[in-house]
């Protein structure tokens, strides 16, 4: 059951809404006419006013509870509410309970009152007695088709989900005709495990509200349980028919994205775009995907218009916009978007990105002094400082000082788990490779759920071709942390192939470049193709890889031993 105290707060403050200020609702009007006049009492007006001098000096706890007994002794609604809207304020939800229940028994045709019964009574995990308010709100034809769509977030916080299912089930069934409420049953059948129930509804749903656009969002989620592909073609074939339903293609957009189909998606944003005019964060999402796709002119459009549009977060817009700068190689515009990002959350991170400008542009060292001159700075921001300038030596191949700084670091932070990855990593460069297998077994043991620990480590050895058995084992245990890491899957397929599994390699291999087209997958994947007898699709990886990526020491390595030249 869940305890009174725990209420969600958005259950108090919409409880609480027309209560602003500690002053509560209704602070300053005459007494009477919130007591009713054959019901004055000397005592009353005394207690009444007491209320609002507690309300007044700060002690709306004390406030509600007056409030309550005077509620509960005059039998009067408008004291129920406000005593159940004072409790809201004052974070007493044993209070509020009581008064929102007396406010719906003595004004049963109130939906507001119903609503804040039924809301304290579920929050308190008190389903049964919620029932009756319920059903009273669902009298109502102008509110109970929203009332429908209501429910299941209502009830969402309800461990035992069949309950609720049949409660919902209770609830519809004086309105057969309702898609609303065929809805609700078929969200709540699909929460509870029962998809046949919850087709079954939701297709009688849409027949009573032939595309209707939240039984459509439904389809393509109990779809994409089964695959996106089944999906990703019934939202294709919705939109075809109701292109004006922006909330489903909204929600296909997503899902593109979430499969990293971005070329896909890109177009998808668009239409939205333009179907809704100053939408702030689809414009920061349409451009987020064209500086994916290295449109970057599209980019900056849809960035600059998210911003003038109001954007929540405009700092991250601009991180973003100089992003696009710097692989336009427009480097002075990039440095000037990251300067102008001042002390907040994505500071640090635009200094990161300056940092990696002036190290391309005008010298490590010189970015490294810039970094050193950030002030005030925690300890967790000067430990990703040191990684960051630990990073930046080792891109220019000055692999034994950003050792040393790591080591040092490590040293001074001995439980500091990225400094200690970082070791190990730079440990590895320097072929130090006790160092690095003792440091990321001791990341594995300080931090067990860390993925990337157990894969290194595994990949190491496959990479060996040593201890096989353990390298296959920590490597699984990655991929389960981490399911869907491209880089995780590929050393899972690298293991495989030294153990001679050719067939289980490839399809890892293939899944990790489905996921991302890296490099050194591609140089993987090849490889392994090679060996499988597969030699024109293995060259076919290798040439599209060698353009995209002349200068990568794996890839070109493997295509020379394979004797292979574009």
């Amino acid at each position: 059951m869940i305890k009174l105290k725990r209420i969600t707060t958005c259950l108090l403050l919409a409880l609480a809404s027309s209560a602003s200020t500690y002053a509560l609702a209704g602070a300053g009007d005459n007494v009477t006419q919130n007591v009713p006049s054959s019901k004055v009492k000397p005592e009353y007006i005394y207690k009444y006013l007491l209320g609002e001098i507690a309300g007044q000096r700060g002690d709306p706890a004390l406030a509600c509870q007056l409030f309550l007994d005077l509620a509960e002794e005059t039998q009067d609604p408008r004291l129920a509410e406000r005593a159940a809207k004072v409790a809201a304020f004052a974070n007493q939800p044993s209070v509020a309970l009581r008064a929102a229940s007396l406010w719906a028994k003595l004004a049963p045709t109130s939906i507001e009152a119903q609503q804040a019964a039924s809301q304290m009574l579920i929050a308190s995990g008190n389903l049964r007695e919620a029932k009756p308010h319920i059903h009273q709100l669902l009298t109502k034809e102008e509110t109970r088709a929203n009332g429908f769509l209501f429910l299941n977030s209502l009830l969402a916080n309800q461990k035992d989900k069949i309950e609720v299912l049949n409660a919902i089930t209770e609830f519809a069934a004086p309105y057969p005709k309702l898609a609303e409420s065929h809805f609700a049953i078929a969200q709540a059948a699909w929460i509870a495990n029962k998809s046949e129930l919850a087709t079954k509804e939701l297709n009688i749903a849409s027949k009573l509200r032939p595309d209707w656009e939240p039984a459509a969002q439904m389809q393509g989620q109990m779809l994409l349980k089964e695959s996106p592909e089944k999906a990703i073609d019934y939202f294709k074939s919705y939109l075809k028919k109701n292109p004006k339903a922006n909330e489903v293609r909204l929600s296909f957009a997503k899902l593109l994205v979430n499969q990293k189909r971005f070329e896909e998606a890109k177009p998808e944003f668009v239409k939205i775009v333009d179907a809704s005019k100053n939408n702030a964060d689809i414009n920061a999402v349409v451009g987020l995907l064209s500086l994916e796709s290295n449109e970057y002119l599209m980019a900056d459009k849809y960035f600059q218009q998210a911003l003038n549009d109001g954007f929540k977060d405009p700092d991250q817009v601009t991180l973003y916009l100089g992003r696009s700068a710097e692989k336009q190689k427009l480097d002075a515009k990039a440095l000037s978007y990251y300067d102008s990002i001042k002390v907040g959350d994505h500071y640090l991170e635009a200094k990161f990105s300056a940092a990696n400008v002036i190290s391309r542009t005008q010298s490590v060292d010189a970015a490294i002094k810039m970094l050193d001159e950030v002030n005030d700075l925690n300890p967790e921001q000067q430990m990703m400082v040191i990684q960051t300038e630990a990073s930046l030596l080792s891109q220019t191949k000055r692999h034994q000082e950003s050792f040393d700084l790591l080591q040092k670091a490590s040293e001074n932070n001995p439980s500091a788990i990225g400094i200690m990855y970082d070791y190990a990593m730079a440990a590895e460069r320097m072929n130090k490779l006790d160092i690095m297998e003792a440091q990321l077994r001791k990341v594995i043991q300080v931090k067990p759920d860390y993925a990337a620990a157990y894969n290194a480590l595994g990949y190491s050895f496959a990479d060996r071709n040593i201890q096989l058995d353990e390298a296959k084992t920590l490597i699984e245990t990655a991929v389960k942390l981490q399911p869907n890491d491209h880089y995780m899957l590929d050393s899972l397929g690298w293991v495989h192939y030294r153990m001679g599994n050719l067939a289980i390699a490839v399809d890892y291999l293939k899944q990790a470049y489905q996921i991302q087209a890296d490099p050194e997958i591609a140089a993987h994947l090849g490889e392994v193709l090679w060996k499988q007898g597969q030699e024109e699709e293995a060259k076919k990886v290798w040439a599209n890889a060698l353009k995209a990526f002349p200068d990568n020491d794996t890839l070109v390595s493997t295509a020379k031993k394979f004797k292979f030249s574009t």
